[in-house]
This record gives C-alpha cells, structure tokens and sequence, in this order.
C-alpha cells in the first residue's frame, strides 16, 4: 500500500534506471575530461577493455585510441575542449544504446586559429560485474569549421596563475583537493 513510506515499484525500477543512465553518463564525461586532459587513465576507466571504437580514421581498442589520439591532439593542438550536449538512452537489461551530441574546439599551434567541430557519439555500453563500460562507439562529425583565434577579451590578469593554469597533465587545477583561491580580492574598476 502506497503512503507506508515505501516507494511503489514502478518508483524503484525508475530510480534505478536513473541510477543507470547516470553511470553511463559519467563514463562519457570522463572520458571527454581526460581527452581534454591528457588522462590516460580516467580516459580508459570508461571503457571495457575489449571495447571497438570508430573515430575518424581510427578504428581499434582503446588502448591504441588513446596511443593514437595523444599522438595526433600532441601534433595537431595546443588545447582542446569537449563538450556534451543532449542524450538519448535505451537501457535494456546490462546492455544500452546511447546518442550523445558534442561539440569540439581544438586550438591549432600557433594561436591564429580554431578547429570547431559538432556531431554525435553512437555508443553502445555493457554493465559487467555491476559496471557499465562501453563497448562499441561511432563517433560522426557531422560539420566543421576553422575560425579565427582572438586575445582574452579581459585582457593580461596579472595573478591569474596563482590559482593555476590550464594543463594537459594532473597540474591542471581541476585537478586540485582542495579547490582554494591564491589570488588577492580585486574588484575591477
């Protein structure tokens, strides 16, 4: 009887595929995180290890994604960006299927330009042992675009590597337990 203080069942199965979907979510999002990164380690903690990825001209595991993209990323950027957009999930049993819009900035060496990019992860994830992992992507660029890079609209902050600066390695401040301010208070005037 509902009002015992016990959710009705359809409440749990709900939460529990929320839980799932959840999960899921955060394998894609480290692995974007790492990729920015330079994270080889959070990068693959999103994978299964027999996983097949198919991205761009790369089709393997995810070891040799990794070797390959820090290969290329080392080359071709100074930074990137990956952002996660909208996502559908189709959870049956251990076994889902996700679409996931992103979009991508990667900063070309030499500063004058921006690669943009847009389109959709295709994934396929498998919960083994009670973790879910992906196994299967597609990764389609569905646009680009190369735009002109511009100075920091704020200008030269003095301090500003107090705090930290952007990194491709563990000494990126998001890295930082725990996250504290080193910069004196100044209110721009």
């Amino acid at each position: 009887m509902r009002g015992e203080g016990k959710p009705a069942p359809d409440r749990l199965a709900r939460l529990e595929e929320l839980l799932d979907k959840q999960d899921i979510y955060e394998c894609l999002v480290r692995q974007s995180r790492a990729s920015d990164r330079g994270d080889r380690e959070l990068f693959l903690s999103g994978f299964h290890p027999d996983a097949v990825i198919a991205a761009g001209p790369f089709v393997g595991g995810p070891q040799d994604l990794v070797d390959w993209a820090e290969d290329f990323q080392a080359k071709t950027y100074s930074s990137t960006f990956h952002k996660l957009m909208q996502q559908s999930c189709d959870i049956d049993g251990d076994t889902a299927h996700t679409e996931t819009y992103y979009f991508f900035v990667g900063c070309l060496h030499g500063g004058e330009t921006n690669l943009l990019a847009g389109g959709r992860y295709i994934d396929r994830f498998e919960k083994r042992d009670g973790v879910w992992g992906m196994v299967m992507r597609n990764n389609f660029v569905e646009w680009t675009s190369v735009v002109p890079a511009m100075g920091n609209p704020l200008g030269e902050i003095v301090d500003l590597e107090l705090n930290g600066l952007p990194s491709k390695d563990r000494s990126d401040p998001s890295y930082q337990r725990p996250l504290v301010n080193r910069r004196k208070p100044h209110i721009p005037g």
